[in-house]
């Protein structure tokens, strides 16, 4: 139990920017291992961003609350999945070759693709936060939060990591179907809390997990640790949008 608590805290030092470094493990081998995890840090990135928009909905108009959330999100995670997302798309829409494309992914200026991606899903992920009611927002946004990592997690079950080195490698080996079927408990855990027909909203994080996950396949023959930003971040913006769907039928 106790490693199971120090591989919890691996992931949560490796993908925010909550002091926990104490309690981690870093070598590679627990480092992979902790991908086990990742849901859970949504829930706990979720959580947060939720307390966050209901104390600040308390005192303030709803669309502003919700901006103070998605600051809260980025500042928690130090912006790691939109910057996978900027890479990503700049390398996966400027690129032909599989070498071109991860030779632009690991460029660190972000080019126009990027740069139009990161502005759209912000502004989406926006106006379908607005478009909901204020007492249902906190659960939508831990469910999101705790999807999409699953979604994202679904990658390294599935496919192969393609980078010889880079900030992700120590986390992109094969899962195990044991790992996964743990990783799948926290990742969908949390729809519980959410109206039955809102579980419709799946179908467009299965589209786009079907649809990325093909793109990376044909492109590169498998993913990097920026397509694992990417694949979170389209994933959180494809239930949002499906939740408004569910909620104006």
């Amino acid at each position: 139990m106790k490693y199971q608590i120090q591989l919890f805290f691996t992931a949560l030092t490796f993908f925010t920017r909550i002091p926990c470094a104490k309690w981690g493990v870093h070598t590679e081998q627990d480092l992979n291992r902790s991908t086990r995890y990742f849901p859970l840090v949504g829930i706990v990135v979720g959580a947060l961003v939720a307390l966050v928009f209901y104390l600040a909905a308390m005192v303030l108009p709803q669309n502003l609350a919700i901006l103070l959330s998605m600051v809260a999100s980025l500042l928690l995670t130090g912006a790691f999945h939109e910057d996978g997302l900027s890479d990503a798309v700049d390398g996966l829409g400027g690129g032909w070759e599989k070498e071109q494309v991860l030779a632009i992914m690991k460029d660190s200026r972000i080019g126009n693709y990027g740069a139009a991606a990161l502005f759209m899903t912000l502004l989406i992920k926006f106006e379908a936060l607005a478009a909901l009611p204020a007492t249902s927002i906190p659960a939508v946004l831990i469910a999101a939060h705790a999807l999409s990592r699953l979604v994202a997690a679904s990658l390294i079950l599935s496919q192969q990591y393609v980078r010889e080195n880079g900030k992700a490698k120590p986390l992109a080996t094969q899962m195990t179907s044991a790992e996964f079927a743990l990783c799948a408990l926290f990742g969908l855990a949390p729809l519980y809390w959410l109206p039955l027909q809102t579980l419709w909203a799946l179908l467009p994080v299965l589209f786009v997990r079907w649809w990325f996950g093909r793109l990376l396949q044909r492109k590169l023959g498998g993913y990097t640790g920026d397509c694992l930003g990417a694949m979170q971040q389209l994933s959180e913006l494809a239930f949002y949008v499906g939740i408004v769907a569910c909620i104006s039928r």
